[in-house]
């Protein structure tokens, strides 16, 4: 049976109550690129995420993926949807609008295909807490915060693992 309520956190971590009934489904996608020992991470708050963001009704998987990343970082990506990195869900209270989300998280290695570094496709709200994209040493992954449900470095080392596979 399914409950009335779920618990979902915030982007604190603090955890709370919510009704279902006022839950939105969301599907989102998230590309992990990896440059030289390097991966791409969008600055936010005072902390890190993996780019990506919502997939739209009716739209494909990777066009979501080569759209997010070019939103958020300003690059053309090519995605690698046969090698996903990490599936999970997550129940969180969204920190600009305080709406309630259940998400559905995917992860998938993307190779660079060309573009500049950029915050122009940046939404309303994520011109608040965002700033452009990083190039950051996978040394470093560890170190950082990140404002996801997901462990970010294993994600990060997995996806670099499989591009050096690659080469």
């Amino acid at each position: 049976m399914i409950s009335d309520s779920v618990v979902a956190r915030d982007i604190k971590g603090k955890r709370r109550e919510v009704p279902r009934s006022e839950m939105s489904f969301r599907a989102s996608v998230y590309g992990v690129l990896i440059d030289n020992q390097r991966v791409l991470l969008v600055p936010q708050w005072d902390g890190y995420d993996i780019p990506g963001g919502g997939i739209e009704v009716g739209e494909t998987t990777y066009s979501a993926l080569k759209r997010e990343m070019f939103e958020e970082t300003g690059l053309d990506v090519a995605p690698n949807l046969s090698q996903i990195l990490h599936v999970t869900e997550d129940f969180f209270i969204h920190p600009t609008d305080g709406k309630y989300y259940h998400y559905l998280l995917l992860y998938y290695p993307c190779s660079l295909i060309g573009g500049t570094i950029s915050d122009a496709g940046f939404q309303a709200d994520e011109q608040e807490y965002a700033r452009p994209a990083e190039w950051i040493p996978v040394s470093d992954v560890d170190k950082l915060n990140f404002y996801n449900p997901v462990d970010s470095a294993t994600i990060i080392r997995a996806a670099t693992r499989l591009t050096s596979s690659e080469s």
